[in-house]
């Protein structure tokens, strides 16, 4: 099975991955006994005379079939094939075989199979038959062979599987094998560059370390550890550090001179993965960058199933078991004239609706994750430490906000991507979701916001201080979103909203005193400027060339009989079947006009939202009407009493 490179994504388990009843070299792998040198020589000698008798019994078809078989199976090989030297790799005589445990992680050199037996003297030889025998012996049951080099001629899968050990052939690490009890043996072609460098990754992702101590671990475990720069370098630079005084180790003495280049370094394998470090390093400052790009990293299939649950409990809500996939991000419903009475009966805050793109964060001790609408996480590098942090430990785990990623174009800096936070739902595996909206926003601020860019600050500006971490490494900045009195809505919407240096397409209207309600939220409000309601269907060209759109109808597609859509006159409607596209009504000319694809959306909107945002394009509540309304509301006995208080408390503030 090959996986291509994600330090992330988890393979998922193949059938043929399941152990074959089928032993192999019992007389090697069961009991005490090592064979000596000239017992190896006698049993291959004996193995050659008896694949040689069966090769000559084969005729015809039969023979021509043994021939195309697997070059890794030795009784399929003819004499000739079989008589073929075999090149060993660069260095791999003299390579130590394997490294010390790290926990349940055995770094190793590629084992040879028997067909490299010409090559390799029988004291050097080193086979998956050996590693087997040796790891047993010393108490370890192997569980599963991560094969990080990039060819198939060492040996065959079937070696490992025969054995009841899974084999998977990735360029990842696989966090799933941590709560097994059995070994893992992770190789490439030496055991030290690309197996050193997942290894770290594992150890970074499982522990609070540096990187520097993470690359320490491993070269205890595995002398003198990783001794390619480019390799500790991008292991640096993932994790946003400095390299401090670290010092690559020189290259390997069993590197022998032939194998080293002009200037002394260390020749590359021919199946090495010459991007394996090199992908990491990734040029973003002069890249277009958007609200679609994809941000951070896959994570296994298994950790996203946990993730979601961690989410569901820390949300209160009921999980209906594993592979729950549905968001749980509370949702606003456009304002229309009757919930428009709300701000009547409710206290309400309001802000700016910016139009980015929704993601809830988990935020843990070992790593960051951004959740889409999918309800998908990937990680990205990020730092949050805890309010009263004195030790290098002190970092929040299983803290859930929410917010939205927006791009602002910042005046001789270009664009910078940046999360804004708006509410917190859980902090430190605690929820809060019960609290009122203000006190969740407050310890927004109080918790997470403020000691993250206190700490930001001490490592801008003490030059006493070399800090380890680099926040200006980061994807994107982070701040807590801001809310107003409904006083200042006016301002909000002729002022604040002209002057944004990203996109807005509307107003929340958020209520002051309410709890963390999960996916629909009748009291949250949302209105945009009358030509901006849209709706998210889905496209399709069906097959007499007739453009469809559908909803969601209790989780099946609902054609919208006789609805219409227009494109840009630069668009392909062919191109765009089968997608999410975000439309808004043009009242004119009585159909929809698409105004762009939805690339963080893989459903349509239900009917039951589509009804609601056609009830706010029918009752037109536009700019004017709304200030006008809220002149109203906000001269309330309610409204105007707490909004005394709230300008008291400013004028306190601003005096201490």
């Amino acid at each position: 099975m090959t996986i291509s490179m994600d330090l992330n994504a988890s393979p998922l388990p193949e059938e043929d991955e399941q152990p074959l009843e089928e032993p192999v070299g019992e007389d090697i792998i069961e009991g005490g006994h090592i064979e000596s040198s000239v017992e190896t020589f006698r049993r291959e000698r004996e193995e050659r005379r008896r694949r040689l008798k069966r090769e000559n019994q084969d005729e015809g078809q039969k023979r021509s079939f043994h021939q195309s078989r697997n070059d890794f199976t030795p009784q399929n090989r003819n004499f000739n094939s079989y008589r073929r030297v075999k090149q060993l790799p660069q260095g791999w005589l003299d390579c130590p075989s394997a490294g010390q445990c790290i926990g349940l992680i055995i770094p190793s050199k590629v084992p040879l199979d028997e067909t490299y037996n010409e090559t390799v003297p029988p004291g050097k030889r080193y086979s998956s038959k050996q590693v087997i025998h040796n790891q047993r012996k010393a108490g370890r049951d192997l569980g599963l062979v991560v094969d990080l080099t990039n060819t198939s001629r060492y040996y065959s899968p079937s070696e490992w599987i025969k054995q009841g050990i899974k084999h998977v052939k990735v360029m990842q690490f696989l966090s799933r094998q941590k709560h097994s009890k059995k070994y893992v043996l992770v190789h490439c072609t030496h055991g030290h560059n690309r197996t050193g460098f997942m290894i770290v990754h594992f150890l970074m992702r499982t522990q609070l370390l540096h990187v520097a101590d993470a690359l320490h671990t491993f070269s205890q475990a595995r002398p003198p550890g990783i001794y390619k720069q480019d390799y500790i370098e991008a292991l640096y630079t993932f994790y946003h550090e400095n390299p401090e005084n670290w010092i690559c180790p020189s290259t390997p003495e069993w590197k022998r001179p032939s194998d080293l280049d002009l200037n002394g370094e260390a020749v590359q394998d021919d199946d090495d993965d010459a991007d394996t470090a090199g992908h990491l390093h990734v040029d973003t400052e002069n890249k277009d960058i958007t609200n679609d790009d994809v941000l951070g990293d896959a994570i296994p299939y298994d950790q996203q199933d946990a993730m979601r649950q961690y989410c569901y409990q820390l949300l209160d809500l009921a999980s209906s078991g594993r592979g729950n996939a549905h968001f749980p991000g509370s949702h606003p419903v456009s304002l229309n004239r009757d919930n428009l009475q709300l701000l009547r009966q409710r206290y309400y805050y309001a802000t700016w609706k910016a139009d980015g793109t929704r993601y809830m964060m988990l935020i843990t001790m070992h790593g960051c994750y951004l959740i889409d609408r999918n309800f998908c996480f990937r990680r990205v590098q990020m730092r949050f430490p805890l309010k009263s942090s004195t030790t290098s430990e002190g970092f929040h785990n299983l803290t859930l906000i929410d917010g939205e990623m927006i791009i602002d174009t910042i005046p001789g800096l270009g664009l910078k991507r940046r999360y804004l936070a708006y509410d917190l739902m859980a902090l430190n595996s605690h929820s809060v979701g019960k609290l009122p909206f203000s006190e969740r926003w407050k310890l927004l601020e109080e918790e997470i916001i403020r000691p993250r860019n206190l700490e930001k600050k001490q490592f801008e500006c003490d030059s006493r201080v070399n800090p380890l971490y680099k926040y200006d490494m980061e994807p994107f900045g982070v701040r807590r979103k801001d809310f107003w009195l409904l006083s200042t809505v006016t301002k909000l919407v002729r002022e604040f909203i002209p002057r944004l240096s990203h996109a807005a397409d509307g107003l929340i209207f958020q209520g002051w005193d309410d709890p963390y309600v999960p996916r629909t939220h009748q009291g949250l409000l949302k209105w945009k400027y009358p030509e901006m309601n849209s709706v998210d269907f889905l496209f399709e060209v069906g097959s007499d060339n007739r453009e469809l759109l559908f909803l969601f109808e209790r989780g099946r597609k609902k054609l919208m009989d006789g609805a219409r859509v227009i494109f840009k006159e630069e668009e392909d409607a062919a191109s765009l079947s089968g997608k999410v596209i975000e439309c808004s009504w043009d009242p004119e000319e009585g159909c929809w006009n698409c105004m762009r694809v939805r690339v963080d959306k893989s459903t349509p909107n239900d009917i039951n939202t589509y009804r609601k945002v056609m009830r706010s394009i029918t009752d037109n509540i536009t700019e004017e009407v709304l200030l006008n309304e809220i002149g109203e509301i906000i001269g309330l006995p309610m409204y105007a009493d707490r909004i005394a208080k709230a300008h008291q408390q400013q004028q306190h503030q601003r005096r201490r």
